[in-house]
């Protein structure tokens, strides 16, 4: 955004709430860039360079190439072959991102972290400051610079807003938009560019004759009801810029709402009997991890990823609730045959649970299955105090030879 018209929105007397969204400018990279100055000007890929790798992220160099986040390794070096690999340090990239965490800590405690390179912050006049937003977010975006790295704000009324116009400007961008604006900023916008439409719902909207969020925006939220359920008055009222969801700290987070596991094979699964130990084996984890948390759940989700691009979920009600994979781990399975066919490549295998805040369970008069769900519960917990103890090799089960 111009400097002179920032200048002038920093003397302006700001009178709703200011939620700003901080996008770290294609961080990996950025970071290896920093910490290698020699790689500084030319095209930098983290990832791996494999037949099966995929793209982490791109500098801004490579993007010119083509080259994005997800994409196919393959492709990533077809596209930009004088591209520098740098393989990922997640432990740097972690610790400069509590850093740059730590400096809008400063300014509120009112952070919520989305991601490693991303957060909403809530500077909101007469709450924890009386400053203009606009000179907060100069100062942040100033002192992330002093890191050796860029970032780029968005600032508006709400989150919708705030996130949107972050990616406006990229790299070192800022965009304002100031309260009473949002439906003028929004309005000429495609509707894929508000968060959580994706392809299907975008090609939906698009058999209506909706193609920018100003039209989205004036649809009639009972009419979007019936057609999308209750997200589609959610939509209309994001795409008018209504939406004013709080920023919420880490401490006000809620429970988790599923707890899942996945693994990436190196060769992929074609047989039933491999994707029956895989979901065994991932099972495995998120029962572990359910049962640390002190969660159970009523739902069982199964996820399958056959290659870069295409993945699929199914998902199915428990009868009760449970951490126990011994339990939710033969429904997964069973889940197997809705989305997968005898012989089609399997790369990555995922189980998750979910359905914490439901007492839903299904009882009968006749339930000879009590002592078998017992015996199974004590199998797992004696599991976990075995791996706690003597380390999760301690203990192995068939499948896992097979994986």
């Amino acid at each position: 955004m111009d400097a002179q018209l920032l200048a002038s929105y920093s003397s302006y007397t700001w009178r709703d709430t200011a939620v700003g969204l901080m996008d770290l400018d294609a961080f990996f990279a950025s970071v290896e860039q920093l910490d290698h100055p020699e790689w500084r000007g030319r095209p930098v890929i983290v990832g791996s360079p494999t037949q099966r790798g995929v793209v982490s992220t791109a500098s801004y160099e490579a993007r010119t190439y083509g080259v994005h986040s997800a994409m196919p390794s393959v492709q990533a070096t077809r596209l930009c072959p004088q591209a520098v690999w740098a393989k990922p340090r997640f432990d740097r990239y972690k610790d400069l991102s509590n850093r740059v965490m730590s400096i809008i800590l400063d300014e509120t405690p009112l952070v919520e972290q989305v991601s490693i390179d991303e957060a909403f912050f809530d500077v909101s006049p007469g709450k924890y400051s009386r400053e203009s937003p606009v000179s907060i977010c100069q100062r942040i975006q100033q002192r992330v610079s002093q890191l050796g790295i860029t970032c780029s704000l968005g600032l508006g009324t709400g989150k919708t807003v705030a996130k949107i116009a972050s990616e406006r400007e990229k790299p070192r961008g800022l965009t304002v938009v100031l309260p009473g604006t949002e439906g003028a900023f929004l309005s000429p916008l495609p509707v894929r560019a508000l968060s959580g439409i994706g392809s299907a719902t975008e090609e939906a909207l698009q058999s209506m004759h909706i193609r920018t969020l100003g039209q989205l925006a004036r649809q009639d939220p009972r009419d979007m009801e019936r057609r999308f359920g209750v997200a589609g008055p959610r939509m209309v009222m994001r795409a008018a810029g209504r939406e004013r969801s709080k920023v919420r700290a880490a401490a006000d987070h809620e429970d988790p709402k599923s707890v899942s596991n996945e693994h990436t094979f190196a060769q992929d699964l074609t047989t039933r009997e491999e994707l029956h130990a895989a979901i065994g084996h991932v099972s495995e984890r998120v029962g572990a991890r359910l049962r640390k948390k002190g969660l159970r759940g009523t739902q069982v989700t199964l996820k399958l990823k056959f290659d870069a691009i295409h993945t699929h979920t199914a998902q199915r009600q428990l009868t009760r609730a449970t951490d126990n994979e011994h339990e939710f781990s033969p429904i997964a399975k069973e889940l197997l045959d809705s989305l997968w066919t005898e012989g089609t490549p399997v790369r990555l295998v995922g189980v998750g649970v979910s359905g914490f805040d439901s007492a839903y369970e299904q009882l009968s008069l006749f339930d000879d299955s009590t002592n078998d769900n017992d015996n199974k519960q004590a199998l797992a917990e004696v599991t976990d105090r075995l791996r706690a103890r003597f380390g999760n090799d301690a203990l192995t089960y068939g499948r896992d030879f097979r994986l």
